[in-house]
């Protein structure tokens, strides 16, 4: 049982499940939506209150991150090239969550699905917590684990979660991703009919 399952349906924009939604969309009209709009993105954009995606090069600016108020980093490219993130960078002022993901369509980000989400809401759960979610650009792996979040923890259907994060930040996460976010979203609808 994890903390998210506890959460109500409403959300703080008022959101409440509807009894019947539409299904799934294929992963090929997910890109059509996920590709149209205004691109833009700052090195960080709170996308929910308190959660905001970024780049590598916000991460690693730790005045960056104290300029925020950020008091815990979930990088989705830890270990990998030019994302310094680690218990030891941050030291103790900011709790870090490690999540060693390849920006590639062959790679499974599907098992951290849950366990970030977990650690998404554990930390804004905590009263003054402010949370950067990152990878090298910020519009792949971290967008897919707060997809993810909003769907798991506030009950979000996959394209409602994509439009509410493009509300405040271009994402696009790569076709395996989708694949992967849209056999979650499947199985969400499984379990709350």
């Amino acid at each position: 049982m994890h903390s998210c399952q506890g959460h109500s349906k409403a959300t703080p924009d008022g959101h409440k499940n509807r009894a019947i939604s539409p299904p799934t969309p294929f992963v090929k009209d997910l890109a059509k939506v996920l590709y149209g709009g205004k691109r833009f993105g700052n090195h960080a954009d709170e996308v929910w209150p308190n959660l905001f995606i970024g780049d590598m090069s916000v991460a690693n600016d730790r005045y960056s991150l104290w300029k925020l108020g950020i008091t815990h980093v979930l990088n989705a490219a830890h270990g990998r090239m030019h994302c310094q993130g680690s218990h030891s960078f941050y030291g103790s002022t900011v709790d870090y969550y490690g999540v060693p993901a390849d920006d590639s369509p062959s790679f499974d980000l599907s098992p951290y699905f849950f366990p970030s989400a977990e650690y998404i809401q554990k930390a804004l759960d905590t009263a003054g917590a402010r949370v950067l979610v990152h990878c090298a650009v910020g519009v792949s792996r971290s967008a897919s684990l707060v997809l993810a979040y909003l769907m798991i923890c506030h009950h979000y259907t996959l394209i409602e979660a994509i439009n509410k994060i493009k509300e405040h930040r271009w994402i696009f996460p790569n076709i395996g991703f989708l694949k992967q976010l849209r056999a979650l979203d499947l199985k969400l609808r499984k379990t709350s009919s």
